[in-house]
């Protein structure tokens, strides 16, 4: 296996500056992108939703706990299998403490269309504490675009399914803003958009290696894997701790 240059620390020295200036370059260009994000108009939530959580059941504004602001996971679950999806699950499991988010007047919920008891026992085996809501039998997946079911009209985004193992979703991110009574989306992003909230791939980002799949510009020789095909549920890598 190849590995990189190696020169001296002046040499590095030099280049590690020039790749400075391009990553500050990049940091006011998403300081510059955040500002138009925030700069998006918004849309009235009229329908009522019905979610299932571990307290009965719970309204859209309920997943606000009285906050400003509300984060949504949409959760894809693998009905055949009884679990969660991997992809989805490696993104869960980035989720930091939720107090920082609570500091800023935002709350965070996951939601997925899995039966709410099955995925509470899967949410209890992977050790995760956010909150969890099951939008089973609700239009909440289909209005919001993360569950593609043509007979639905669900075809809006025109994502492509393939053997990822989706069943017919894809992974999102929802965010709404409440006004007292009243609540508006704001913003939505699908697939690659959750990149931003995986610090796993941004760590791996900062390494030689970088994250060691196959879309990533890399030298010949360099250990590379289809998008995500290496990801696995917490408890199924064959690694030690």
């Amino acid at each position: 296996m190849s590995l990189p240059p190696i020169v001296s620390r002046e040499d590095w020295l030099t280049a590690r500056k020039q790749l400075l200036a391009e990553e500050k370059e990049f940091t006011r260009a998403r300081d510059a992108l955040s500002a138009k994000r925030r700069e998006l108009p918004m849309v009235k939530v009229d329908k009522q939703y019905v979610f299932e959580g571990e307290n009965g059941e719970a309204s859209l504004l309920d997943l606000f706990e009285g906050r400003r602001q509300l984060i949504v996971y949409h959760f894809m679950w693998l009905f055949d299998a009884g679990e969660g999806c991997p992809s989805c699950s490696f993104l869960v499991d980035n989720m930091g403490h939720l107090s920082h988010l609570y500091a800023r007047n935002t709350s965070l919920a996951v939601v997925t269309r899995g039966p709410l008891a099955e995925t509470l026992a899967f949410r209890k085996r992977m050790g995760w504490t956010v909150p969890w809501f099951s939008s089973f039998g609700s239009d909440f997946n289909y209005d919001f675009h993360v569950t593609l079911d043509p007979a639905n009209g669900a075809t809006e985004y025109n994502f492509k399914q393939d053997d990822s193992g989706w069943s017919g979703e894809v992974p999102g991110v929802s965010v709404f803003l409440r006004d007292s009574d009243e609540v508006f989306h704001t913003y939505s992003s699908y697939a690659r958009g959750g990149d931003i909230l995986l610090n796993t791939y941004n760590y791996l980002d900062l390494t030689p290696y970088g994250r060691q799949e196959s879309f990533e510009k890399s030298p010949e020789g360099w250990p590379q894997d289809p998008f995500m095909s290496w990801v696995r549920h917490h408890d199924k890598y064959e690694v030690t701790a």
